[in-house]
Formats: C-alpha cells, sequence, structure tokens
C-alpha cells in the first residue's frame, strides 16, 4: 500500500440541486440560510411540518409501541410474570447496543419486581445469542421467563428448548430475519414482515426502549401507581442514546429523537456512571455530541464485552454511587487501552499484508484471518479496513480450525443480504445492512472471500466506484461563518442517514501548510480576499504534494476552541490539485 493517496482520494458527488419553492418555504417559515435549506431537502426534508418535526425532536413524536408486532403478547407475558413473582432474566448481547439494552430493562422493572436478574455472555466462552448451558443454569435458578435483547430471533433450537423446559421467552430484537421466527411468546421485531410499526431501523435499544413505553402504559392503566408518580422515562434517554448511536442506527426518526434528547441528558452528567465515564474520556464539562460519544464514551462501554466482562459495563450505568462508578470507568478505561494496542497490533499486520501483495488491494472484498488475533477486536479492525480502503471487510480469528468473524460494509453495499448467498460456506451468520458476524471452517475462508468478492462485482460496485464523498452543496469562503455553523449545528446530531454536511470551495489558495499533533496537516485557506485555517487529519504525508498549489476543497466547517478562543476551522475531507 503507497503511504502517500492520489488526489483526490475519493470520487466526488454532488448532489442535485432539489425542489425550489420547497427550499424557498423553509428559508421564509424558518429564517434560515439557503444553504441549510438545501441541506435539509438533501435529506429528504420536503415540507414544514417534517422541518418542525426535524428541528425540535420531540417524545410526542414517537410511534405508538403496540404497532409492533407482539409487544402486547410480549407486555401481557410480562405483567404475568410479575404478577405471580416469577423470575425474570434479561438477556442481552456483550456490545453497547446490548448493554445500554439491559441496563434501561433491567433499571426500569427492578422498581416493579425484584424477581429479576441480567445476564450477557462471555464473548470468548459463551459467544452471542442463547446457549442450551445457559438455558440449563436459568432453569436450576428456577427461572420462568427470558427477556433477550439484541439477539434472539435467530436463536430457534435454543427457544425451543427452554419452552421444553418450561421457561418462556420474550425476544426484543433488532438483526435481519432470515427465516422462520423462534417460537417465543412474543419476537418483537421491526423487521418482522407482519410488523406494522413505521420505523425499521431502531437500535436493539430503541425496541427496548419502546417496551417500556408499552409497559409503563399498561401498569398505569392498571392502576399500578396509585400516586401517579410514575417512573420518567426521559431520564434514561442519556443510556438509550449510547445504544443508538454505539449500534450506527440512522439518527432518522425516533433514532434522531433518542440521540438528540439524550446526548443533551449526558451533557448535563445526572447519572453517576456516565459523569465517570466523562471524566476518564477527558471530556467532562463538555458539550456532548455524538461524535465524543462515539470516540470518548462507547469505546470504553464495548471495551469490556470485547476483551473482559459486559457485565461491568452494565453495572456502571446502573450505579448511583459516585465512587463506584469511578471504580469501574477506570477499569473500562484500562479495557479499552488494551483494546487499542489488540487493534494496532492486527492493523499493521493486515496492512504489511497488503503492502507486501498489492494485487490484494485490487480484490472487492477484503477477508483476513489468522489464529493469533483475538475475535473481540476484529470487529473494530474490519471498521478500520472499510475506512482506508472503502470496500466491505471481514476479519477472522481462528481457533481449532474454527473462525469467528466480524464484517462492516459501505453505506451502499448490504452485507447482511450477501451473507444470505454464501450461507452454504457459514456455519452461522446474523447482522444487518452494515454490521454482521459469522462462523466458519478455516478451510472454507478461502472460497468465501472469492464468492464475497464475486458477489460484489455482480452487483456493478467495483472498487474504482465504491469510494465517494458526497457534497451537499458548493459555496465560497466567505459564506461560511459563525451564523451559518449555529444553523449546521441545528441539524445535529450527525450520523448515519445524518451525515455532517460536506462542502466544496473552488479555486483556493493554500498557505503555511504545516504538521500538527499526530500526523495532521494545517493550512491557511484563502480565496476572494477570504482566509480560514483548515485541518486535515492524518494527511501530514501529503506537506510537500500540496506546499504552493491551487485548490478544490471539501469539507466541514466547524468552530475550533483551542485555549479559551474559539475560531472558524474547517475540517478537510479531500482536495484536488489544480493545473
Amino acid at each position: 500500500m503507497a503511504n502517500i493517496k492520489q488526489l483526490p482520494t475519493t470520487n466526488w458527488q454532488l448532489k442535485e440541486v432539489g425542489n425550489k419553492n420547497i427550499e424557498n418555504s423553509l428559508i421564509k417559515e424558518f429564517g434560515i440560510h439557503p444553504i441549510i435549506s438545501q441541506l435539509l431537502a438533501n435529506r429528504d426534508i420536503s415540507d414544514l411540518e417534517g422541518a418542525h418535526r426535524f428541528f425540535n425532536p420531540s417524545l410526542n413524536d414517537l410511534h405508538s409501541p403496540f404497532l409492533m408486532q407482539d409487544m402486547k403478547k410480549g407486555i401481557t407475558r410480562l405483567l404475568t410474570a410479575i404478577h405471580n413473582k416469577e423470575k425474570i432474566v434479561i438477556y442481552g448481547d456483550y456490545d453497547a447496543d446490548g448493554i445500554t439494552s439491559v441496563a434501561i430493562l433491567y433499571k426500569f422493572i427492578k422498581e416493579i419486581t425484584p424477581h429479576i436478574n441480567y445476564y450477557i455472555p462471555d464473548r470468548i466462552t459463551e459467544g452471542y445469542g442463547l446457549k442450551n448451558p445457559i438455558i440449563d443454569k436459568f432453569k436450576s435458578e428456577n427461572v420462568q421467563l427470558i427477556i433477550t435483547v439484541d439477539c434472539g430471533i435467530s436463536d430457534i433450537e435454543q427457544i425451543a428448548y427452554a419452552n421444553s423446559i418450561g421457561i418462556d421467552t420474550i425476544v426484543l430484537d433488532h438483526h435481519e430475519i432470515s427465516g422462520d421466527l423462534p417460537s417465543a411468546v412474543a419476537s418483537i421485531n421491526p423487521n418482522r414482515e407482519d410488523c406494522q410499526f413505521p420505523f425499521k431501523e431502531l437500535a436493539g435499544v430503541g425496541i427496548a426502549y419502546n417496551f417500556l413505553i408499552a409497559l409503563r402504559g399498561s401498569l398505569r392503566k392498571e392502576g399500578f401507581w396509585n400516586d401517579d408518580n410514575y417512573p420518567n422515562l426521559r431520564e434514561y434517554l442519556d443510556i438509550v442514546a449510547l445504544g443508538t448511536i454505539g449500534d450506527i442506527a440512522p439518527l432518522v426518526d425516533e433514532n434522531r429523537i433518542f440521540a438528540k434528547i439524550g446526548l443533551e441528558i449526558i451533557t448535563e452528567g445526572k447519572r453517576p456512571g456516565i459523569k465517570a465515564l466523562k471524566e476518564v474520556s477527558g471530556i467532562d464539562g463538555q458539550v456532548i455530541d455524538s461524535f465524543k460519544a462515539s470516540f470518548g464514551l462507547i469505546p470504553r462501554i464495548n471495551a469490556a464485552g470485547r476483551i473482559a466482562s459486559a457485565m461491568d459495563a452494565v453495572a456502571l450505568l446502573l450505579t448511583d454511587n459516585m465512587d463506584e462508578a469511578r471504580s469501574l470507568a477506570e477499569k473500562l478505561d484500562v479495557f479499552n487501552r488494551r483494546r487499542q494496542s489488540m487493534e494496532r497490533n492486527i492493523l499493521k499486520e493486515i496492512l504489511e499484508k497488503i503492502s507486501n501483495n498489492p494485487d490484494i488491494e485490487k480484490r472487492h472484498a477484503l477477508v483476513f484471518a489468522s489464529d493469533k488475533w483475538h475475535p473481540g477486536v476484529v470487529g473494530i479492525v474490519a471498521s478500520r479496513l472499510v475506512d482506508l480502503f472503502s470496500r466491505p471487510a471481514f476479519v477472522i480469528s481462528l481457533n481449532n480450525g474454527v473462525g469467528k468473524g466480524s464484517g462492516r460494509s459501505i453505506a451502499d453495499f448490504n452485507i447482511y443480504k450477501a451473507l444470505q448467498q454464501c450461507a452454504p460456506l457459514l456455519l452461522a451468520f446474523g447482522g444487518h445492512y452494515r454490521a454482521a458476524g459469522i462462523s466458519i471452517k478455516e478451510e472454507d475462508i478461502d472460497e468465501f472471500a472469492r464468492l464475497l468478492d464475486e458477489i460484489i462485482q455482480n452487483t456493478g460496485q467495483s472498487t474504482e466506484h465504491i469510494s465517494q464523498t458526497i457534497i451537499d452543496s458548493e459555496c465560497q469562503l466567505h459564506d461560511i461563518n459563525l451564523n451559518l455553523i449555529s444553523q449546521i449545528d441545528m441539524l445535529a446530531p450527525f450520523g448515519s442517514k445524518n451525515p455532517e454536511p460536506v462542502f466544496c470551495a473552488r479555486n483556493i489558495k493554500i498557505s503555511s501548510p504545516t504538521i500538527v499533533g499526530n500526523n495532521h496537516l494545517k493550512m491557511r485557506l484563502t480565496s476572494n480576499g477570504m482566509a480560514c485555517d483548515s485541518i486535515w487529519f492524518n494527511m501530514a504525508n501529503q506537506l510537500s504534494t500540496l506546499s504552493g498549489a491551487n485548490l478544490d476543497v471539501v469539507f466541514t466547517p466547524q468552530i475550533n476552541h483551542w485555549n479559551g478562543a474559539s475560531d472558524i476551522q474547517l475540517k478537510m475531507k479531500d482536495v484536488a490539485i489544480l493545473p
């Protein structure tokens, strides 16, 4: 792999100009900059009502949870368990989505009945989903109801086994459904073909939150809280936001509501566990946006489930004791540093393989396997490969001839549907559009890589066309001011399906290019008498290439806070050198 990427590093695609009448009505109604109205149009917001909801996310705009198929069945079964004092276990996945799902369900239901516990399997020794030995353990403890969260929809045999020994199951899951539904009392998943819930892209924690809304409503109808002093579910949204953002769920519709309100609550810092996480992340006292959550808080939650015990992360979110919270947060911070070291070593090894064999970089999908790699971090490495090479990637950890792998995909390729076509080669698989997990025999990995490559090629998405930068609007440097940036902030939180706005400016002259921080390139940009600072992360190796050049630039404007001062800074996405 070459150290210096050719410029531009991606293919630029400018969004088509939308309906000017709609954009003008948005400008008139909200008093916004024309660029902002174009950004709204780019996000398929085409009427005033939709714009009002987008600018003012409200819990009043949530859909009725009872539109989800089997929601009433699930609530009825749980109420029976509560009234009959049955033992209940919440069973979750070991990632941030599963951890946060377990935390909110346990916290709420524990206030209603003491006969509840939670369990998250060990990633290495037990693996994803329900397992019969764990079900046997629950039976020995007289458990009568299991509620799965962020897993369960594909556990057909295990749930049938639980039924056979007298344990009922309620499934709360958002993963794709590849065949029959399990024989659970309720299988609550918006991806069911017969589910009328209008929003299909909730994270697992979003489904758990809807379940709590339905449960609270049903208990209120029963008169459970005689004094009408019932739990305020808004206070749970800090945890819900972490799970939603951590699962890279599209930040639209209900997910946008959860993330927007939840990030405000995280910034307030009332929950001891999250406040302690902010402290160890070095962001306490700051306004927490989706990026600070993604790179500061969520990796530490995930690290527990990746290389240690996810139960520590649940305990952190549940504790009301600040001393305990700080102790647990420091523990998760240690796990995260260890995880980062493992990730760096694996990525370095893979990049060396690519450098030594340039033909690998020509493939439409990247698949790597080793018996030296920890299965808890292979998903992160797969994400890094997607970022670096703009194509789907699988990284597989081998143990005794069997590989457990994680895959990540690009924006416009459904990796789960590709795995369905590879099913004969796989021992098991699961996931959704952008991320998936597989289990595979070591001897089948090469054929899997070949078949996956062929599937991508047949979609017409060759490697020459995969890497793209979507540009929202062309502008001049003089368009970029504090007022525009404050209006851009109204579109946050940014994430999947609501990305940071990206602009293009033409014929820009650069001056004073310097290397700052950890391999970053700082430049002064000028055009028509206007000047602005910029930063291009991890691109210091372009210093000599760009010195004295005239450029077209693609960027996101932001406010840079440094040493008590605040200045406009352009976060560079890509550049093209003009002849």
